[in-house]
């Protein structure tokens, strides 16, 4: 007999339980058939867009756009909003794609680097003034760093008329996010909204495409089908500019129905109490001689809830596949980390009675 097996990785991770029946439902109504171009899909597009403004609490004045994963969303953002020079904070391998893209698109991005693991100073830091985007990655999903919303805000409020775009790929739904004071966020769908993977999801401030227009007359550029021109005129009309991913996005929708009938607040709180539990059971000093297991992040205040890091002694290879056949699947850590670090997904499908259970069997090992 299988194992049903809780997955508490990073993404993809678990699947909401409501995903089987949303999917039988919408495959015995034939909605993976429709097109694009139909009135049922504008309907299915406007649905979403309205449950997801809902529940980010997202104004008006920014479109949705949907594009393949959030490293196309990385792309297409360098390609239709820097014409020379993008600025980058990275102190992970995320962030650190985000500028790598910037130099495969030819662009002459400037790098602010932390240590993995640490944040920024951003009292001392100063935004080179030919800057035209300034990237952030808001919970780095490879080190379990989380920087403070305020202190985005804050390099936004000093660079007025640079554009700012923040990775929110592990932080999404659980983050705050005010849009009023960003102009971009993106992430993908297979972390905090417990979807399968395959869709990335662009969440734009409209004046933005200006900036769009003016490279495109420059002739620089811009892309293709998936350019910010073509998705804001298709979004007017809530369409896409190609077939899409319409399961995903269908999904998407009513995933945001369920966490909107929820409560975000309920939802954030939590997604707190779960991180506290796996933070209390494994302090700082580690957990047994020989066993340590301790959060990677030293700083309390850069800790993630969504995706803690800890370093581990024994190997991580061992402690997942121990964890495995418990029941539980973790992720290991991340690239230079991959042998020394576990990584545990902490999404609103992970219930606080599950997370009680994973901490005993981690224990235990």
């Amino acid at each position: 007999m299988k194992m049903n097996r809780i997955y508490f990785t990073v993404g993809p991770t678990e699947l909401f339980p409501e995903i089987k029946k949303i999917l039988i439902d919408a495959i015995d109504n034939k909605i993976f058939s429709l097109s694009h171009r139909s009135r049922e899909f504008t309907d299915i597009n406007k649905h979403t867009e309205k449950e997801l403004k809902k529940l980010l609490n997202i104004p008006e004045d920014f479109y949705v756009f949907y594009v393949g994963s959030a490293t196309e969303a990385m792309e297409r953002i360098i390609q239709n909003l820097v014409e020379k020079k993008s600025c980058h904070f990275v102190n992970g391998y995320f962030a650190e794609r985000f500028y790598n893209i910037a130099e495969q698109l030819k662009k002459k991005p400037y790098l602010i680097k932390a240590k993995y693991g640490e944040g920024f100073d951003f009292d001392k830091i100063k935004i080179p003034a030919d800057s035209e985007l300034i990237c952030l990655t808001q919970n780095e999903t490879s080190t379990g760093v989380a920087l403070n919303m305020q202190d985005i805000y804050k390099i936004k409020e000093k660079n007025p008329g640079k554009i700012v775009a923040v990775d929110v790929v592990t932080s999404v739904p659980f983050v705050r996010i005010d849009f009023k004071k960003i102009d971009c966020a993106f992430f993908s769908v297979q972390k905090g909204f417990g979807m399968p993977p395959g869709l990335g999801v662009i969440i734009i401030r409209k004046k933005c495409i200006e900036k769009t227009k003016y490279l495109k007359e420059r002739n620089c550029n811009i892309g293709s089908f998936h350019n910010f021109i073509s998705l804001a005129e298709n979004a007017e009309k809530n369409q896409t500019a190609v077939t899409p991913n319409i399961p995903g996005i269908y999904l998407l929708g009513k995933v945001c129905e369920l966490l909107n009938k929820k409560g975000i607040e309920k939802i954030r709180k939590e997604t707190i109490v779960k991180a506290e539990m796996m933070y209390d059971a494994f302090p700082d000093s580690g957990l047994g001689t020989g066993k340590e297991i301790r959060p990677f992040v030293q700083d309390k205040n850069l800790r993630s809830f969504t995706t803690p890091v800890f370093n581990v002694n024994n190997g991580s290879d061992v402690i997942a596949g121990k964890m495995k056949k418990k029941g539980f699947v973790i992720s290991r850590g991340y690239r230079d980390f991959k042998d020394s670090q576990i990584r545990i997904g902490n999404f609103p499908m992970h219930k606080i009675s599950d997370i009680k259970r994973l901490l005993e069997a981690l224990k235990s090992i």
